[in-house]
């Protein structure tokens, strides 16, 4: 078997199984350990995987700061924040997640829809500052500049007095195996939160999430009711997500 043909072997392994175990490999591919661990440290020189002991886990993402990340894909995340959009009612509630994706939300919802806009991202919040019949509820609390949200007990209190219709969620990856998560423990806390609160959650994923995993769980594939993606990517790429979550909407 060619090393290249090794290697793709078990990056599909990686997101199949959402890890490798080098023994185990080696045992299916009839070669030695050795061999194995040394396509693993090349993989992981060349940045397609982690190694860890025993093995391998899916990259966790680069973790650029908010201002970096509004010239990151912003075509993509324009197409998802329409798509979104295009889903909210009149006389709803919704709750937008922090993030330069989300942000497209606000930006696209129409400036004449009655509707409830929560959030504890001040950045989010400022995108609504001319839809005047859009009331906006901020939750405060300790700012994580990151992402430029509120974290912390007083935005978890001010979060559980309300029940939003939609949930916009923003993470910075996705896979199968290990769901969605982002890097920051509190954020976490504060996403799965609002989620709980709300009676549906809906994910915004550009490309480069997908199949990568990162410090800190959020929710399983299966905990949301559904995911929004770019329309380019392919069925193939999609599959393992959709035998999870069926509900998935292309932009």
């Amino acid at each position: 078997m060619l090393t290249s043909q090794r290697k793709t072997l078990i990056l599909d392994i990686l997101r199949r199984d959402g890890q490798v175990i080098a023994k185990r490999v080696a045992e299916d591919f009839s070669l030695s350990e050795d061999t194995i661990r040394r396509d693993l440290r090349e993989m992981a020189a060349e940045g397609l995987l982690k190694r860890v002991h025993g093995g391998a886990m899916p990259v966790s993402p680069d973790l650029p700061d908010f201002t970096q990340r509004r010239s990151v894909s912003s075509e993509i995340k324009a197409r998802l924040g329409a798509k979104a959009a295009a889903m909210v009612k009149p006389g709803q509630m919704i709750f937008l997640d922090g993030g330069t994706t989300t942000a497209e939300i606000a930006r696209h919802l129409p400036r004449d829809m009655p509707l409830t806009v929560a959030t504890h991202s001040p950045t989010i919040a400022a995108e609504l500052e001319h839809h005047p019949t859009t009331e906006v509820i901020l939750a405060g609390g300790r700012l994580y500049k990151h992402s430029m949200v509120a974290t912390g007990a007083a935005a978890m209190a001010a979060i559980s007095q309300l029940r939003p219709d939609l949930f916009f969620l923003g993470v910075t990856a996705a896979h199968p195996v290990h769901g969605l998560s982002t890097g920051d423990f509190e954020e976490a806390a504060i996403k799965r939160h609002i989620a709980r609160c709300s009676a549906e959650t809906h994910v915004l994923l550009t490309q480069e999430k997908f199949d990568l995993v990162s410090p800190c769980p959020v929710l399983a594939i299966s905990e949301v009711a559904g995911l929004i993606v770019p329309a380019e990517m392919t069925d193939e790429r999609l599959k393992p997500y959709r035998d999870l979550n069926n509900t998935i909407a292309a932009a």
